[in-house]
C-alpha cells in the first residue's frame, strides 16, 4: 500500500484538500497520512484541526510552528520551527510522496524539512503569481523542490515548464476546490443568518482581506482604506479572520473595532468551506484580496472588488475588478458594482480554473506514477536553448 502523507496549514488549503483527502481514503492502493501544523492548531484562529477530525479525517501528525508574534522576525522564527518540527516528523516516518499546496510559508517549512530526505513531492496550485505577496517566491521555491506537479491552467502549465520542469511531470488538474462546489450542499439563507449571527435578508458584503507582505509596513493604513470604504457604503458586512502574516493583527483589531461600531457587520472567526461557499451564494458582492475571489467566486456568479497588489498577476474571470487600495477607489467600483444594471455583466463569467474534477485527476497520478530513483532525479527541461555535449 502507497502512503501518500499530506500537510494542511489553515482553514483556507484542508477546503481545497478536502476532495482529494475524500478520493485517498476511496482507493485500496492508497493509505493517508494527514499532518497538521499552523493555523490549524492555534486557538486565535479557531482550532480549525478539530474541522477535520470533525470530518472523520485521522491527524497523524501536529507541528507546532507559530510564534505568537506576526512580525518580519516572529514569520523567519515560525518558518524555523516548522522545520525543525518537520524533520523530526521524516526523521521517524517516510511518506511514499508528499502532498502540499500552494504557497504558505509553513508549507514552505514541511517543504523543505522533508528535502534531505529525498521524499516524492507533489505540488498543487504552482505557476501562479501574486506579485504583492512574499507567498509568490515561496510557491516558485516550493515548486523547484518539487517533483510532481498538479496546475490550475494550461497558463500556469507553461510556467512551471518555464521554470525547468520537464512536461511530464506536470498535470493540468483545474483547481481543487471548484470540486467542493459540485458536492456540498449549500446551507439555506437562514441556516447561514444564524451561523454569523444577522439577519441576511439584505444581502451582505463578504469581506475576506490579509495583509499584503510584500507592503506590510501599509498595513494599518490599507485596512483603514478599505474600513472608510465600507462605512460609507453602510452596507451589511460579513468579515473573515485574517492569515496568520505579516502584521495579520493589525488587520484584525480593526476588524474587530469595527464591528464594534457598526451593527449591521460581523465578524466570524472561521465559516468552513461549507459556510464560506454559502455565504459566496447569499453576499451582494466579494470584497477583499483573497484567493478565494480569484478562483472560486466566479462559480457563484459573484462579484470581486479585488483590492491593491496582492493577488496582482492571477488570471480571473470577468467577475473581479482590480481596483487601488484606496477608499475612493474601492467605493467607487462598488458602486459600479452594486448598480443592478451593471452588475449582471459582472455574474456572468466563466471560471478559468477548471470543471470540478481535480481530485480524480491528481489522486491517479498518485496512484500510478512509477516511484523510481527516476522521480526523484529531475533533470532541468530547457526550453529554447537545450543544453548539448561539447
Amino acid at each position: 500500500m502507497r502512503t501518500i502523507g499530506v500537510v494542511t496549514t489553515s482553514r483556507a488549503d484542508y477546503g481545497i484538500y478536502r476532495p482529494i483527502l475524500r478520493r485517498i481514503q476511496d482507493q485500496p492502493e492508497l493509505r493517508l497520512h494527514l499532518m497538521a501544523t499552523g493555523m490549524h492548531l492555534c486557538p486565535e484562529f479557531g482550532e480549525t484541526v478539530n474541522e477535520i477530525t470533525a470530518d472523520g479525517f485521522e491527524i497523524c501528525e501536529r507541528v507546532q510552528m507559530l510564534m505568537a508574534s506576526d512580525s518580519p522576525e516572529g514569520i523567519s522564527q515560525s518558518i524555523g520551527l516548522g522545520i525543525l518540527g518537520f524533520a523530526q516528523v521524516f526523521a521517524r516516518f517516510h511518506p511514499d510522496i508528499l502532498l502540499v499546496l500552494g504557497d504558505r510559508f509553513e508549507m514552505f517549512a514541511a517543504t523543505a524539512a522533508a528535502l534531505p530526505f529525498n521524499i516524492p513531492i507533489a505540488h498543487v496550485h504552482g505557476g501562479e503569481v501574486t506579485e504583492g505577496a512574499i507567498d509568490d517566491a515561496i510557491r516558485h521555491s516550493i515548486t523547484k523542490m518539487s517533483h510532481l506537479h498538479f496546475v490550475a491552467a494550461e497558463a500556469y502549465r507553461d510556467r512551471v515548464v518555464q521554470m525547468g520542469e520537464a512536461p511530464g511531470r506536470v498535470t493540468v488538474s483545474g483547481a481543487p476546490s471548484l470540486d467542493n462546489i459540485k458536492q456540498l450542499d449549500i446551507l439555506s439563507r437562514d441556516e447561514m443568518a444564524s451561523r454569523v449571527g444577522m439577519d441576511l435578508s439584505a444581502e451582505p458584503l463578504l469581506i475576506t482581506f490579509h495583509p499584503t507582505t510584500r507592503e506590510y509596513l501599509a498595513t494599518s493604513d490599507q485596512v483603514s482604506q478599505l474600513l472608510g470604504a465600507l462605512h460609507h457604503i453602510g452596507l451589511p458586512a460579513v468579515f473573515t479572520y485574517p492569515n496568520a502574516d505579516t502584521y495579520g493583527r493589525t488587520i484584525l483589531e480593526a476588524f474587530k473595532e469595527y464591528v464594534s461600531t457598526h451593527p449591521n457587520a460581523r465578524l466570524v472567526q472561521n465559516l468552513g468551506t461549507q459556510a464560506y461557499f454559502s455565504m459566496m451564494r447569499y453576499a451582494k458582492a466579494m470584497v477583499g484580496n483573497s484567493s478565494s475571489g480569484i478562483i472560486e467566486a466566479a462559480s457563484f456568479g459573484l462579484p470581486v472588488i479585488n483590492i491593491g497588489s496582492r493577488q496582482r498577476g492571477r488570471m480571473h474571470g470577468r467577475n473581479v475588478i482590480d481596483v487601488d487600495c484606496t477608499a475612493q477607489s474601492i467605493i467607487e467600483v462598488l458602486q459600479m458594482v452594486l448598480d443592478p444594471v451593471r452588475s449582471a455583466d459582472f455574474r456572468e463569467s466563466k471560471n478559468p480554473y477548471g470543471n470540478g474534477n481535480a481530485a480524480e485527476r491528481i489522486v491517479e497520478v498518485l496512484r500510478s506514477v512509477p516511484l523510481t530513483p527516476a522521480l526523484l532525479c529531475k533533470s532541468f527541461y530547457d526550453i529554447s536553448h537545450p543544453l548539448g555535449n561539447a
